[in-house]
């Protein structure tokens, strides 16, 4: 065998690793866990077929949630909204509202920080506020962050300190370029009260209005579920722990025990490193893909999307160098090589070099076809995986170079030059 054609073999033999032992990273059916009866069923087989053993909390006396048959609870938790906003004015009429709007049985309310905007940010909530009504709002300036701070994390330590102090059970962090269904917060809590789980996050349906954003912005939804198989983090005994940032409903009482988000105070992949945390307090956790939370923040030119990644790629490899030689060799092997076999095998009548290369490349499309359905996007995107991979590879490069000539992770006129890394504990 030729040296192209045992890289196509290397390549192919990673897929078929990829598509048997990765969690069935490729499927997209995670959707809220269920609620009412189907919950029972559900608790019991995470927790090994005992039926009681959500009920116990340190010691605490069993809590029991009935429901009306319909999978909802009698008696619904007081929820704070936290919203943690920086120059976001262009965003916010597309989603505060839909905060506002809210049809929740409890008492809830909501939380926005102005995180030192300098576009109005805090004065337009208000007059969202005023002009739609709805959940009660209230608007807290934090000042700049402490050092050691992220401008989010910071941002989140004042939200939620204002909000535990008015004793909810749950508190829902949420980005402000995300929009909610008016059901979303029902829904989200019925999951977590019903399943008992101390963590609920779904990844909003991010937009895909522009060329750039149909090519790119699937491919990195894929990407996280490949690196985070949902099915392996809402397993009994998981396997990996991940969270999205942007819809995040979290128990305060394990908010508490888990230190956050003092504990988590430099991380810049924050939703992995919460999750990590509220893991090791021993909390509950699901995650999966969302149907009715959507991110209405544009993307519309590869400039915009390329700082979006590059901005904490090197940070997902703990600013590594060998992580990221063995993740571009990664790449370049398991996306790059098939297409690469394939041409040049036809082309120089090296069959097997083809043959793999040929089979490796509709295994990659193939997996990557449900995704593109999640997103409502032609299924000829598929073969063109390779190319967005090839993208994604430069960002991480240029992430890693922009954080070894000090500038690190930017966002919103800041700069980390070198945070820490999301602590690596499952």
């Amino acid at each position: 065998m030729s040296t192209l054609a045992w890289f196509a073999s290397a390549s192919l033999a990673a897929w078929v690793w990829l598509l048997l032992g990765q969690g069935s990273f490729w499927r997209t059916d995670q959707r809220l866990p269920p609620t009412g009866r189907d919950a029972g069923h559900a608790r019991e087989a995470r927790d090994g077929g005992r039926p009681d053993a959500h009920e116990d909390r340190g010691g605490a006396e069993p809590v029991v949630h009935e429901d009306r048959g319909g999978g909802e609870p009698v008696a619904w938790p007081r929820v704070v909204v936290v919203v943690p906003a920086r120059d976001e004015a262009g965003v916010l009429p597309l989603s505060l509202p839909s905060l506002l709007a809210q049809d929740y049985p409890g008492v809830a309310e909501v939380v926005l920080v102005d995180d030192g905007s300098t576009d109005g940010t805090g004065g337009l909530a208000v007059e969202l506020a005023g002009r739609c009504g709805g959940l009660p709002l209230t608007v807290v300036s934090p000042g700049e962050p402490e050092p050691g701070w992220t401008g989010k994390l910071w941002a989140l330590r004042h939200g939620m300190a204002l909000a535990r102090a008015r004793g909810p059970e749950f508190l829902l962090l949420t980005d402000a370029d995300i929009a909610h269904a008016p059901d979303s917060l029902r829904l989200l809590v019925s999951a977590a009260v019903e399943n008992d789980l101390d963590l609920v996050s779904q990844m909003a349906r991010l937009r895909t209005a522009s060329a750039w954003e149909r090519l790119i912005v699937p491919a990195f939804v894929y990407f996280f579920a490949q690196l985070y198989p949902f099915r392996w983090i809402n397993r009994a005994r998981p396997r990996a722990t991940a969270a999205a940032g942007g819809c995040v409903l979290l128990r305060t009482e394990t908010a508490v025990a888990a230190g956050v988000p003092e504990v988590i105070r430099q991380a810049v992949i924050d939703d992995v490193s919460l999750a990590r945390a509220v893991r090791r307090a021993g909390g509950r956790i699901w995650l999966g893909l969302a149907e009715r939370v959507d991110s209405v923040r544009p993307y519309p030119g590869l400039g915009e999307l390329w700082r979006m990644v590059s901005r904490s790629a090197y940070a997902q490899l703990r600013h590594n160098p060998l992580l990221l030689l063995g993740t571009v060799a990664g790449l370049v092997v398991v996306y790059l090589v098939p297409p690469v076999a394939l041409v040049a095998g036809a082309a120089g009548g090296d069959a097997p070099a083809a043959w793999a290369g040929g089979t490796a490349w509709a295994a990659m499309a193939g997996s990557y076809a449900p995704m593109l359905r999640h997103y409502r996007q032609p299924l000829w995107l598929a073969p063109l995986l390779p190319f967005t991979a090839s993208l994604y590879l430069l960002m991480t490069v240029d992430s890693a170079v922009r954080h070894h000539r000090g500038r690190g992770a930017a966002w919103k006129g800041r700069t980390y030059a070198r945070p820490e890394a999301a602590p690596d504990h499952h």
